[in-house]
This record gives C-alpha cells, structure tokens and sequence, in this order.
C-alpha cells in the first residue's frame, strides 16, 4: 500500500524558487507540487505549514562522527550525531572514512560502514581520508569511485598524523583528474606550524588562544595557493574545507576568476564565533580549539561576501565534538594537546536563517548553501537538496518566526557544552522528513536509529 502525506498551506523554498505550494509525498518519494487548495489529494497523513517555510532537508557535507582524534574520540556516535542532525533540520551527512597510515583504503572504508551502518536516524554518505599515498591507495581510489565514495580529503596540516607531502598531493589529484574524483583539502602549512607551536611552547605561551595565533591565516592563505596550484598542474578539480580567513578567501577567489575548478566551504563558527572566544578567561576558550582555527572578528565580512559572490560555495559544519570535561581538558598547560573540533551539527540551518534575518543572505542563497549546492557538489542532487518530483521526501517544517537560545541545556548533541550558549536566534525547526518519514514532529523526536541508510554519490556535478 502507498503511503501518502500532504503538506500544505506553506511557502516552499528551494535554491531557484520561492512558491506557496502544496506538496504530495508517496512512500519515500516527493510526487507532486500545486498551488494550495488546488488539489484535493486524498491521504494518510495531513502536515499542516501555514506560515511556516517548506525546506529541503540540509545537506551537511562535512562531520566527524566517532573521529579518533589526539588520543581520544568524537563524542558523537552516529546513533547520537544523525539525531541532533535531524533535530536541527539537516537530513544527510557526509561523514570522512579515515586511511589509517599502512592500512587499504578498503579498511578504513569498511571501518566506517561498521561504526554507521543501522545506527543512523538520516541518511549518510562518505568521503575517505587518504593518509597513505602509494600504488595500490591511487588504485583503489578508481574503485571507491564506481561504488559511490567519489571524493577524497588531504591534509597538508598534522604532520605524523594525516599529512600528506606535495608529491602526494600531486599523484592522488592527478588520480582524481582521471577517476573523476574531487580532492577536498585541509590547506594549512603544517610544516611550519608544528614549529610556530614548539615555539611558543618553549616560551610558555601554553593557553588556548595560542592555538590560534601560531595557525596564522597566512600559513591558511599559503598552503591554499599552493593546492590550487598543485591541481592546476594536475588538470584536477579542487575543494578546499572550512576556509576561515580572508587571504584565503582571495586565493580561491582568484583561481576562480582563472577559470579553475576550484570550490570553498566555510563553516558557522568562523562566521560567528573569533579569537574573542579563544580568548576567553581561564581555560574556556579550549571549547572554541579548531582546525583551521577562528580568526579575528574582521575576517567575517570577507567570508560573508565571499557566500554572496559564490566565491564560496558551501556552508557545513566540521561538526566533531570533544566534551569540555576530561577531553578538552587534555591540553590544560599546552595547548597543542587540546583536541582540535566543535560541535554543531544541529544549529547550522538555524544559524543560516539567522543570517537570513541578519540580512548577510537571502533565502534562496540560506538553502543553496546549505542544501542544494552540497548536494550536487557531491553528486547527490536532484536526490537530495531540493523539493521537486522524484526527489526524496527529505523535508523540513521551518517557523521563521519562533524564537530560541541555543544552550547546551536544550541540544541534543551528545556534548557538554555549546558553542553558541546563550545566542538568540529567530527561526526553529518544527518538523523533518527523511525519505517520508517523520523524524521530528511538531518538535517531537519520532525517528529511530537504522532509518538513515548508506546512499552512494555520483561524481562533483559542478565541473567544466
């Protein structure tokens, strides 16, 4: 038997188009779209948007569930993670399988199928972490290709950990240019900053903000300009994770100007959090350690401009959360052993609007951003990202009006503080689909884990 939901009476919103329609949904799929009132479609359950805002389900393409990282985890599992996804609007992850050093693509592959495989409330797909580049990974990057792990992350940062050389670099874009693969970078000069870090050790500079300041956006822009240059070389086409300072939004800028398949993601905390907040008394600003790190408040606008002038291209939330008590307390009189990440898979979307309210983005950009161009960037769309027949049903119910704090207290990340404690915003989630299944309703959870299944990705549906 179909299964048939109506929602009706709201504003649908999608990356190209703002109408009042009424949407039908069979099973797991969206059928249908008419002025409101227009059909009388008979169904099993009636979903009720008047005066809210119809939205794609977010698509968030960079999270940490369960990372190993400086001698401990994530606090995330899956199971925990896809939940506060759902409750924050966002409907797919895409989630980093990591290569460990000495270890098969495959493995780590495997690895991460294992920790996510009937634990998910959302649907989810991987990116792998190539930290070995040898014959055999370039080979097996052509076959995770064909089974739908079509982009692969580098890091020019952490030394002895995920870092790959230029030589590397080179031979796994060169691969990509061929296998039609997307290189995602972490673009930070590493080298240079373990020393800028032993520096300032041996001068005692041990506390958070020095995080930031050895990790000089400069180091950011450099080792940018560098990848662009590298996949410039290799014919490749290039995507460069959480962007935060404005010598780096320049560099791709640039590059994009030339013509060059060259992509930037940027994340809500470099949009909304500073070094003020690395800065913060005693050993609080540890909540705010990551990688790259937050910049000065000047910084933003350029980011902001960059999201309007599509210089930047994707907003996702680096979510990989370590708890303030006995994880990020790891560096407590060394900075450098402060676990790098933030949590904030649950308030990307409601953080966007607020940028909506705010006036940075329009609305149609708010669900580009944060829905629709991830979503082709890495070969889900028409899938996912939008509400247009044969989509999936992955919808979102959004009040534009209903006002919250976002609090440690409320949230539903499996993490002892919040990065945005005590910031008002304007905008709530009411109710989320996922594939036609009610997962949050009228602010109750009503998912489960093992709804969110594995969903393979085509190529980057961005390139020239």
């Amino acid at each position: 038997m179909t299964k048939r939901t109506v929602i009706r009476g709201g504003l649908v919103i999608t990356a190209s188009d703002e109408i009042h329609a009424d949407v039908l949904i069979e099973d797991s799929r969206i059928v249908a779209l008419a002025a409101p009132g227009s059909q009388h479609w008979s169904a099993d359950r009636t979903v009720d948007a008047t005066g809210k805002y119809v939205i794609p389900g977010g698509v968030d393409a960079h999270t940490h569930m369960e990372l190993p990282f400086g001698g401990t985890f994530a606090s995330d599992t899956f199971e925990t993670g896809t939940r506060a996804a759902a409750w924050g609007g966002t409907t797919t992850i895409v989630d980093f399988a990591v290569q460990s050093v000495g270890s098969t693509l495959r493995e780590g592959l495997d690895t991460w199928h294992a920790k996510a495989e009937g634990n998910c409330a959302i649907d989810y797909a991987f990116h792998m972490i190539v930290s070995d580049v040898n014959e055999e990974t370039l080979k097996e990057m052509d076959l995770l290709v064909e089974e739908g792990v079509t982009s692969f992350k580098q890091f020019m940062a952490y030394p002895g950990v995920f870092y790959s050389d230029d030589g590397q670099i080179l031979r796994a874009m060169q691969r990509s240019a061929r296998n039609g693969g997307l290189i995602m970078m972490h673009a930070e000069n590493g080298i240079a900053i373990d020393v800028l870090v032993e520096q300032a050790l041996a001068r005692g500079e041990t506390d958070p903000r020095y995080h930031g300041e050895v990790r000089k956006a400069l180091l950011e822009a450099e080792a940018t300009h560098r990848a662009i240059r590298l996949a410039q070389v290799a014919g490749a086409p290039l995507y460069v994770v959480h962007v935060s300072a404005a010598e780096a939004v320049a560099e791709l800028a640039r590059a994009r100007d030339e013509g060059l398949n060259v992509f930037g993601e940027t994340c809500p905390q470099y949009l909304f959090l500073s070094t003020d907040n690395l800065a913060e008394p005693g050993f609080e600003g540890a909540k705010y350690v990551c990688s790259t790190p937050l910049r000065p408040k000047e910084h933003q606008a350029r980011l902001w401009q960059g999201l309007r002038t599509n210089d930047l291209q994707v907003v996702s939330t680096d979510h990989c959360p370590f708890c303030f008590t006995g994880q990020k307390e790891l560096g407590r009189g060394d900075f450098s052993k402060i676990p790098n990440g933030l949590p904030g898979v649950e308030n990307r979307m409601d953080l966007l609007h607020q940028a909506v309210v705010d006036g940075h983005i329009s609305r149609r950009r708010w669900i580009e951003i944060a829905c629709a161009t991830p979503a082709r960037m890495f070969g889900l769309y028409p899938k996912k990202g939008t509400i247009t027949p044969g989509a999936d049903a992955d919808v979102v119910v959004y009040d534009p009006h209903a006002e919250q704090v976002l609090s440690a207290g409320t949230h539903h990340m499996n993490v002892d503080y919040s990065a945005y404690e005590g910031r008002r915003v304007t905008g709530r989630v009411e109710t989320v689909l996922s594939r036609g299944e009610l997962v949050v309703d009228r602010r109750k959870y009503t998912g489960r884990a093992g709804h969110g299944v594995f969903t393979p990705r085509s190529t980057c549906q961005y390139l020239t």
